[in-house]
């Protein structure tokens, strides 16, 4: 067994853990997700209030370890949900909602970092890629009422997580937001495109059969 499967199934074991516990309590699926996004904006707030010395890497790492900490209310809201028989369509509705503001409310956060650090380039970059997260999702809501399914596209909600975090961990915050800028237009576009595609109804093409002699 190599170290990182070891690492997952140890991770594995743990969330389990995590989520028969929350089970014992009866603990509503919808508050752990309303708790993810409390803590995000914790995170956000942490963000916001950083100094431009050195106090901010400092306070740049809290919040991505703030945000790894929401993300396990992310991991496990469905799965208590599930371990309960308390899955709802509200429950899928709600969640969903509670994503976009927990997306929106990190972004925000550095917006008001960049915003306070006098660096307004920045300030419209995370402004650009705020609006760019929230069309990720909605092209893929949109396209799934029309079609079947829009799963296309690399930059989910995930992918934007997981690049926040380690921005925030390793202070490469500039860096990740161009990186969330560029692929998360090319995944509303990819997914434009197939929803064309997908709804374009087929030209059925004909050919002039010659007459049998």
């Amino acid at each position: 067994m190599t170290w990182t499967s070891a690492v997952g199934k140890y991770c594995g074991k743990l969330l389990y853990k995590i989520v028969d516990g929350l089970a014992l309590t009866r603990i509503s699926p919808n508050m752990l997700t309303f708790i993810g996004l409390l803590i995000n904006v914790a995170a956000a707030m942490v963000f916001g209030f950083a100094s431009t010395d050195n106090n901010q890497q400092r306070r740049f790492l809290i919040a991505g370890i703030i945000i790894i900490g929401a993300g396990i209310f992310d991991m496990v809201d469905g799965r208590v949900a599930r371990a309960t028989n308390q899955v709802t369509v509200f429950g899928a509705f709600f969640d969903s909602v509670i994503d976009r503001y927990s997306d929106v409310a990190i972004f925000f956060g550095l917006l008001v970092y960049y915003a306070r650090a006098n660096r307004f380039f920045y300030v419209v970059m995370v402004a650009f890629v705020m609006t760019a997260s929230v069309m990720v999702s909605y092209t893929r809501a949109r396209a799934e009422s029309l079609i079947p399914s829009c799963k296309v596209g690399f930059m989910e909600r995930p992918e934007r997580i997981v690049l926040v975090i380690i921005g925030a961990v390793f202070n490469k915050m500039a860096p990740v937001i161009w990186v969330l800028a560029v692929l998360s237009t090319i995944t509303v576009i990819h997914r434009i495109r197939f929803t064309y595609q997908q709804a374009t109804p087929k030209k059925e093409l004909t050919e002039n059969v010659p007459a049998a002699v």
